[in-house]
């Protein structure tokens, strides 16, 4: 029984079943949406049925990563033996599909060429910056496939790619990316002119070998005979040859409306005129097009675009992730609503199904919770991402908003890593030491009452599951993260008011507040304990040398704040007639800072703390890191995605000469 051949939209990509258990499949174009896309690969491979081995023939100058990525997946799992044959050139991401092939076999006169993924984006300069990380991220992805070929190291690799180098067979098979190197056959190029460009050092021999495609959107690859020959087959009619055109026209006329439905039905205008003009090709049609999206793409017009003009969701050239996460981003309330974007007041249930669908997956066959599961995993979807960037925005936004005090008076310092660390301390220095002239200058060393400090994590897990993408539940994405954001800031506040309270033991073996330090006084809040306190902190001193350090802030518990502000911003001395004259000494020496954690320690005591940035308490974050991160996974043990939020910070006491604390008894 012979096997269908599998249907193909553009028919430089062909899959045909030879027989009941090998199949030929041809890609002899661009891999993406300019050719050979994931959607339509996948589709037919499935259609083709248990093969058990497949020839891969490859003519391509690459193309799109993530649609590349997802036809290596399929080839790589389909659990058919393949040979992969190159039969003129195999580039970029079409070079990483070709690593499948066992064995790889390359004519003496084909050629491979890897590179480091590129691409183009616009935007501000955070948006550069995130898509050099796109990039970055993207060659760590390809890399693994070449080493798994050649057994190179990922160094190897990395040097390879950095430098575009491009392969003869003979290379390839020297390098281990082929198997066997075969005489040379005469290969077809269909590479498209403007491909060439992309590539800087395509070897002279190579570009002069390529000619533009003809002018049409339905082609067979050209089998590799001795000769060519520009004549019609003798049985070539007139009906069959008008059959063929029609055909082309068709093709071309359906692949100009493909990529002009991307635009939600807008430029209808130019549309028809590409339509209309037999001689306009997709290529053409797709320049033409994005002419017109540069016209309101500019960076004067940035800021003036009109609600009838395209709003364009390609910050990475991803226009449906970036539609998508645009929209739910100001569903969660943490953007503007843009007008033109399509995506708006979808549900979470459709933007994962079209996260799918409009990448080339198709769901129709899963169920809802199936579908869901792809949206969150599959290689061609951003939706994990896209869910994992709206989660952090509620993450960050709880940590930004926390109600925490330690941030005003603290010191923020930086751990490269989780070993312990000492601080030299307020003083850590006497005075300068005279040099004579001529004389040498002395080395000096830091004193042994250094504190140290050292890095721990903290951090929870939490899901988003199936059920709540199903059944539009946007508050598990946003409510969630938000107070874990909160949570964290918390955290780090339970660790500074503990170290203050606790009165842990220094490095010299005394607590934090000792009659020894000078630094611990009594009396309840008034002109005269506050200015006891005043003294204590001015008078510290590094061996002789006076410090001179001056309180800014009043740390009370909350059952002392009105009486705190009361003594403090009052103009005269609390009892005095108001028109005797005696002013306040204190008058705003200092800012009060009401704390409950104060109260459930001590709801009496009360502390002074210099400046915000002085030597009192440090809180260090990893490399300056100074929020949570958030990172989610598929979850095991539930049916969504888990979602772990860590934050890594340590907190010590680094020199009591800052602090001063009265018992308030």
């Amino acid at each position: 029984m012979n096997r269908p051949k599998a249907s193909a939209k553009n028919s430089w990509f062909r899959m045909q079943a030879s027989n009941e258990s090998e199949a030929d499949i041809y890609i002899y174009d661009e891999i993406g949406y300019w050719g050979v896309t994931a959607k339509q690969f996948v589709a037919n491979l499935k259609a083709l049925g248990d093969i058990t081995h497949i020839n891969l023939h490859i003519n391509s100058p690459g193309g799109d990563v993530f649609d590349g990525i997802a036809i290596f997946n399929a080839l790589k799992h389909h659990g058919a033996s393949i040979t992969a044959y190159i039969d003129g050139l195999a580039a970029s991401m079409a070079s990483v599909i070709a690593m499948v092939g066992n064995p790889v076999i390359m004519p003496e006169n084909t050629m491979m060429m890897i590179h480091k993924p590129w691409g183009f984006t616009g935007g501000d300069a955070n948006d550069m910056r995130d898509y050099a990380d796109l990039l970055d991220k993207l060659e760590g992805v390809l890399i693994p496939a070449y080493m798994a070929k050649t057994g190179k190291s990922q160094e190897e690799i990395a040097a390879m790619l950095e430098d575009e180098t491009w392969l003869s067979g003979a290379e390839c098979l020297a390098l281990g990316f082929a198997d066997e190197v075969t005489p040379s056959l005469q290969a077809m190029a269909c590479i498209q002119s403007k491909r060439i460009e992309e590539f800087e050092k395509m070897p002279r021999t190579i570009r002069n070998m390529i000619t533009p495609p003809r002018n049409t959107a339905a082609r067979e690859p050209q089998q590799t005979t001795p000769a060519q020959t520009t004549t019609a087959p003798e049985n070539t009619n007139a009906t069959e040859i008008r059959q063929q055109v029609l055909a082309e026209q068709k093709a071309r006329v359906n692949g100009i409306k493909d990529l002009f439905a991307m635009f939600g039905g807008k430029h209808q205008e130019l549309q028809e005129q590409c339509v209309s003009d037999v001689e306009c090709s997709i290529a053409q049609a797709k320049d033409k097009l994005l002419a017109e999206l540069g016209k309101s793409a500019t960076p004067s017009n940035k800021t003036t675009q009109t609600q009838t003009q395209a709003h364009v969701y390609a910050g990475n050239g991803n226009f449906v992730g970036d539609g998508i996460r645009q929209a739910l981003m100001a569903r969660a309330g943490y953007e503007d609503m843009q007008r033109d974007n399509v995506y708006n007041g979808t549900t979470l249930r459709e933007l994962a199904r079209m996260s799918l669908t409009e990448r080339g997956f198709g769901v129709a066959s899963y169920n809802p919770m199936q579908m869901v599961g792809f949206a969150l995993t599959h290689s061609t979807s951003d939706f994990g991402n896209i869910l994992l960037d709206v989660a952090n925005k509620a993450l960050l936004q709880g940590w930004d908003e926390a109600a925490e005090t330690f941030e005003q008076w603290t010191k923020k310092g930086q751990l490269s890593d989780f070993k312990t660390a000492h601080r030299v301390g307020m003083g850590g220095f006497p005075s300068l030491r005279q040099v004579r002239e001529g004389a040498e200058y002395k080395y000096i060393t830091t004193g042994d009452k250094g504190e140290t400090i050292a890095l721990a994590t903290y951090g929870e897990i939490f899901s988003v599951t199936r059920q709540a993408i199903i059944n539009d539940d946007l508050n598990q994405l946003t409510d969630v993260p938000m107070k874990m954001g909160r949570a964290a800031k918390a955290t780090i506040g339970d660790l500074v008011y503990a170290t203050l309270t606790a009165n842990g033991k220094l490095s010299d073996g005394k607590g934090l507040f000792h009659a020894d330090h000078s630094n611990l006084s009594s009396g309840a809040i008034s002109t005269a304990s506050l200015d006891e306190g005043r003294k204590l902190m001015r008078l510290q001193k590094e061996g002789k040398r006076a410090l001179n350090i001056r309180p800014a802030y009043v740390l009370v518990p909350v059952a002392l704040e009105t009486l705190a502000n009361q003594t403090i911003k009052s103009a005269s001395v609390k009892g005095a007639d108001v028109n005797a004259g005696v002013i306040n000494p204190i008058q705003n020496f200092a800012e009060v800072i009401a704390e409950p954690r104060l109260d459930d320690a001590d709801a009496a005591a009360w502390y002074l703390a210099a400046a915000q940035g002085t030597d009192t308490i440090e809180v260090a974050y990893l490399n300056g890191v100074d929020a949570p991160y958030i990172d989610q996974q598929e979850g095991f043990t539930t049916d969504g995605i888990a979602t772990k939020v860590r934050i890594d910070a340590g907190v010590a006491p680094l020199d009591y000469r800052g602090l001063v604390k009265s018992t308030g008894k």
